[in-house]
């Protein structure tokens, strides 16, 4: 009796079972064409891709959007710019993953852009967009629904509108067509028409797609002279009113924003200071390194200059590599200190670094900038001179990539070339050592026979993280560093 009932439900539920698929197979049937269109729809509305800002340097959240390529509406090919951003002292030039049309820009030029959120978005089947139109014939749209023009179409008309309408009786004015690229250029381009009072965008740059070059601001500043300022209205923003004199003995003060580096110093030196440093200062005798550097000079002048290779030898070469010469002593030097946040108790430790990537300090025209010659152990001089060389050229030209200043394990920072003798660097975060050099000067000495005699002096500056690092450790790898540059024969003993 049991098996009977069992068998009469298990029958009335596959009835109603069959029963709903039924119902359900001629509800799907009368709904095809719609469900057809509204997978259609769904599919163009996945066809928006949001790009996310990569991150473009070690330890950076934000940079600033300096100059847009596109607008809203326009075409993009991948791999085209899209726009140029500057963080922690380098310009990087984005580029597009998609083919499509650009729908939407987050930030406007000069606004922060945050690492690893989107910045643009871009339809990459924005060139079907017209095709769209193809289902309204089949189901045409509520009467009540008006239509909207597109963000792009909009932008047009109000573009078109804003050229046609004439101003007063004057004949409509048609805007000069400037290139691509006419507001792009160098940081230091930028930097020069701030200082002479220029808009970048009122002068016809001769670069390559209209970019602006440091030839065209000086032409520009000098047919605003000749002028005198009566045209100036036309061709450019007028020149700045005279200050008004004040009164002798009154002070008076002005508010001038920081530039995007003097921002990124701001941060990274406010970071720095929370380091306990402490200073640790030697004298070193470079007249061995003199006779050296000008033996090896007149050999390099009479050889063939190789590509790459530079023609002439500094001093900061042997010290950079004397410096690695010592770190393989001391290799708490190369360390870096990282409290463990994931931890309950967040106890700080060591990271231990096998290459030594030397950081050098350079005065730019857009300011302080420290790129990174990298695996200095594993270079010999005339390398060590040719990477160098290199990073000076592009931190002038204000080209330096996020790779040329990402990576250092130490610093060094040659003031000497500018007038120093002493200073008391400041320790680059995510480090635990730098080196100040000063200004090396001729004086007279003593030598082991009591005489008289001339000698090339100069003073080295260190300070190191008293966290991890004590005085002694610093003296000893600074003695290696002070033996290696009065000896510099050693070097040959120890190339890699």
């Amino acid at each position: 009796m049991f098996l009977q009932r069992g068998s009469r439900v298990l029958r009335r539920q596959l009835q109603t079972s069959k029963a709903m698929s039924r119902l359900v197979m001629g509800r799907g049937t009368s709904m095809g064409p719609a469900n057809a269109r509204w997978f259609s729809e769904s599919g163009r509305l996945y066809a928006v891709k949001p790009v996310l800002l990569a991150d473009i340097g070690e330890g950076i959240v934000e940079c600033e959007v300096i100059q847009w390529f596109v607008e809203p509406g326009a075409r993009v090919e991948e791999f085209s710019p899209l726009c140029e951003v500057q963080s922690d002292k380098a310009s990087v030039e984005i580029t597009s993953r998609f083919s499509g049309t650009v729908k939407k820009l987050y930030y406007e030029a000069g606004e922060m852009a945050r690492v690893g959120k989107p910045f643009v978005d871009i339809d990459i089947d924005g060139d079907v967009e017209p095709a769209a139109t193809a289902p309204s014939q089949e189901q045409p749209p509520p009467a009540s629904a008006p239509s909207t023009p597109s963000p792009s179409e909009a932008q047009s008309s109000q573009r078109d509108t804003t050229v046609a309408a004439p101003f007063g009786d004057d004949a409509p004015v048609t805007p000069r067509p400037k290139g691509k690229m006419a507001g792009l250029a160098t940081p230091a381009v930028r930097h020069l028409s701030k200082e002479l009072n220029v808009d970048i965008m009122e002068i016809d740059g001769t670069g390559k797609d209209g970019r602006v070059l440091k030839e065209d601001i000086y032409k520009f500043v000098k047919s605003r002279e000749e002028d005198g300022g009566d045209s100036a209205g036309t061709q450019g923003r007028a020149a700045a009113p005279l200050p008004t004199p004040t009164p002798p003995g009154v002070q008076t003060e002005s508010r001038t924003p920081l530039s995007q580096t003097q921002q990124m110093m701001f941060k990274s030196m406010t970071r720095s200071l929370t380091i306990p440093h402490f200073l640790y200062a030697d004298e070193i005798d470079f007249s061995d390194l003199v006779a050296l550097r000008s033996r090896l000079n007149k050999v390099l002048a009479s050889s063939t200059v190789q590509d790459g290779h530079p023609n002439k030898l500094s001093y900061l070469p042997f010290i950079i590599k004397a410096v690695s010469m010592a770190l393989y002593q001391f290799p708490i030097l190369n360390a870096r200190v990282e409290v463990d946040t994931s931890g309950a108790n967040g106890k700080p430790s060591l990271v231990m670094r096998s290459q030594h990537n030397i950081g050098v300090a350079m005065d730019t025209p857009q300011g302080l900038l420290v790129p990174v010659i990298k695996d200095v152990g594993s270079r010999n001089i005339i390398s060590i001179a040719a990477e160098l060389v290199r990073l000076q050229q592009l931190a002038h030209q204000g080209k330096l990539s996020p790779g040329d200043i990402s990576g250092g394990t130490i610093t060094v920072s040659n003031i000497g070339n500018i007038g120093g003798t002493y200073l008391s660097p400041v320790i680059v975060e995510k480090e635990v050592s730098i080196l100040g050099i000063g200004r090396m000067r001729t004086v007279p000495a003593f030598d082991d026979n009591d005489n008289v005699v001339k000698k090339h002096v100069c003073n080295f500056s260190w300070s190191a993280d008293h966290r991890v690092v004590d005085g002694a450790t610093m003296a000893r790898a600074a003695e290696v560093v002070r033996t290696v540059v009065e000896e510099p024969d050693i070097m040959v003993m120890h190339l890699r």
